[in-house]
């Protein structure tokens, strides 16, 4: 019998989240701070992370798994945490999804180990109810999470459009650091509501940096949402292309929450069921698209950024090359994802692809064919990241793909 986080035990432990997006984790930590959760970002990125995901888990177990696992692992080993005071957060998707299992395979790595550390399930899906657990996600908390989404890919999108042309460099983080700075303390009060304030304030201040001309070589991010984000987990990709004059385009997260609420009306409608579920997800749907909608509007108005895919935008992409019934893992997402980038003018593309994720092989690598017919300049190159890629070999790819893509045409 695994460990329980009790109620006593908010006040005692530390709680260590795995690092997927550091802007976007940092926001949602300071959320859970302010509820009494001493909660910590793991921002290990050796490869003792690697090597002890590769001693816990299976060998045929997904990257992902293993990373999260293997950082977990490592931090408990390294003595810079009370094992008999540290629990671990960690998220589940709920579906086909191998994330659904990662806290099983998580929980039998701790057995022999640290059988007195809990671990806690953060999903939206109802996978573990325990009515008596001392971490509730409760709906303000749920409310919050969604705003710092939103911050958080505001914060990522823009940044991402300045720090390849600024004159001054470092002025980017700078501005950055200190949007989240401030973010966090807007959590402690009612001032995150006022969105289209801090949008603008954003925004301006952005803006102000001084940058060269925007015209570098734009370089699209997709695939499996753990590798596309996480540093660790993609050899700090974005580094890479920075130092190779690249401006990387990532998609927004808030994509991912709004094709996984869309999912179940979706199968609602093509397997003729209506239920609470699909009831709510639909409204809860309407809600998320709406906030994501003022995002996008304010953007546009102010001029200066790109904003964020239109979702309903984004399906009516997916319905000319797939069904939006291929929800396992990030289904129909990452097809749409790069018909999006080559039709908005980013046509170099990376897709992401993880060891042991076969539903994105099949929806990322298998459709790239499709969308290079339907969007001839499109470059799209699949980059495979497992324990035995070297990063000098995934380097190398990249430089070939942005060596087609400086060719004069």
């Amino acid at each position: 019998m695994s460990a329980r986080f009790t109620p006593e035990m908010k006040q005692t432990h530390t709680i260590l989240v795995p690092d997927m997006l550091p802007v976007h984790f940092q926001l949602l930590i300071s959320v859970l701070r302010k509820y009494g959760y001493n909660c910590e970002l793991l921002r290990t990125a050796s490869r003792a992370v690697v090597d002890e995901g590769l001693k816990n888990v299976h060998n045929d177990t997904c990257y992902p798994a293993l990373l999260v696992i293997g950082q977990f692992m490592e931090a408990l080993k390294s003595g810079r945490y009370n094992p008999d005071r540290t629990a671990l957060l960690i998220t589940q998707t709920g579906g086909g999804c191998r994330a659904s299992n990662y806290i099983h395979l998580l929980r039998k790595a701790l057995e022999q180990q640290f059988p007195q550390v809990p671990v806690i399930s953060l999903n939206f899906s109802g996978l573990e109810k325990d009515p008596k657990s001392g971490f509730q996600l409760t709906a303000p908390i749920f409310l919050k999470f969604l705003y710092a989404v939103l911050y958080g890919d505001l914060l990522m999108s823009v940044s991402n459009q300045c720090r390849p042309y600024e004159l001054k460099k470092g002025e980017t983080q700078k501005t950055l650091d200190r949007w989240q700075h401030r973010l966090e303390e807007a959590f402690h009060t009612n001032e995150y509501l006022k969105t289209k304030k801090l949008y603008r304030a954003i925004l301006d201040d952005f803006a102000k940096i001084q940058r060269t001309k925007r015209n570098k070589v734009r370089v699209g991010i997709v695939g499996e949402i753990y590798v596309k984000y996480s540093p660790l987990a993609n050899n700090h990709l974005e580094d890479f292309l920075l130092s190779e004059g690249c401006e990387p385009v990532i998609p927004s997260l808030l994509e991912f929450v709004m094709y996984c609420a869309i999912s179940t009306n979706v199968d609602g409608k093509l397997y003729g069921y209506r239920n609470k579920k699909t009831v709510i997800n639909g409204i809860g749907y309407k809600a998320i698209y709406a906030m994501q909608k003022q995002q996008i509007n304010v953007m546009r108005k102010h001029g200066v950024f790109d904003p964020p895919h239109d979702f309903e935008e984004l399906r009516h992409l997916a319905d000319r090359y797939i069904s939006q019934g291929v929800s396992m893992g990030e289904g129909w997402l990452i097809t749409a994802e790069m018909a999006a980038l080559a039709e908005s003018g980013t046509e170099n593309i990376i897709c992401t692809q993880p060891f042991g994720c076969l539903p994105n092989h099949i929806v990322a690598k298998g459709m790239m064919r499709v969308i290079k017919n339907a969007y001839p300049e499109a470059n799209i190159t699949a980059i495979d990241y497992d324990p035995g890629a070297t990063k000098v070999n995934q380097e190398n790819r990249v430089k070939l793909m942005l060596a087609n893509a400086r060719k004069p045409q």
